[in-house]
């Protein structure tokens, strides 16, 4: 196998993940919407909301991925680690400022990064009315509503849209 081959082999699989992982961000944003939607407002349990934003940050977390997959194949941004760190820091030190992408898409990541790492590691959560409240280990509360969990979908709509945008440009060309 000749270096050529490998490298044309290599970019091919680029190219795969980004469109992959735009699909997967976006099943993901579809099924947190839904849960929001229509689950929630028929079992009315504020766990759902957890839920949601798991979904979410894993939607958010595949847009995040597509676009850094995205750079990697028109090398504009150097190799990357597969962590959210990693990937993460690329999208707020490189991809962003290449975009002008709103920094509240920053911030809500952030947000729904920390929100889960606190929901892993409480030692106490529980849901009371419309409400899942989350409480750290220094007892600082988080609390989880139906109207920042609709927020959130709402913003991640346009962050996924803006992605979806920028990594098609180029599809009929590569494909």
């Amino acid at each position: 196998m000749t270096d050529n081959y490998l490298y044309s082999q290599s970019l091919t699989v680029l190219m795969e993940k980004f469109q992959v992982t735009r699909e997967e961000s976006k099943k993901y944003l579809k099924i947190a919407d839904h849960m929001l939607t229509v689950t929630y407002p028929l079992v009315k349990d504020p766990k759902l909301l957890l839920a949601v934003m798991e979904n979410l940050f894993l939607s958010l977390t595949k847009a995040m991925a597509s676009i850094l997959y995205y750079e990697r194949y028109y090398k504009r941004i150097p190799p990357f680690h597969d962590t959210f760190e990693s990937k993460f820091n690329m999208l707020r030190l490189k991809v962003a400022g290449m975009y002008n992408m709103r920094p509240e898409y920053i911030k809500m990541i952030e947000e729904i990064k920390s929100t889960i790492v606190e929901h892993k590691n409480a030692p106490v959560e529980f849901a009371r009315k419309d409400i899942f409240v989350i409480y750290s280990d220094n007892y600082s509360m988080k609390t989880l509503s139906i109207k920042e969990m609709k927020e959130y979908v709402a913003k991640a709509k346009l962050f996924i849209s803006d992605i979806s945008n920028i990594t098609r440009k180029n599809e009929r060309i590569i494909g």
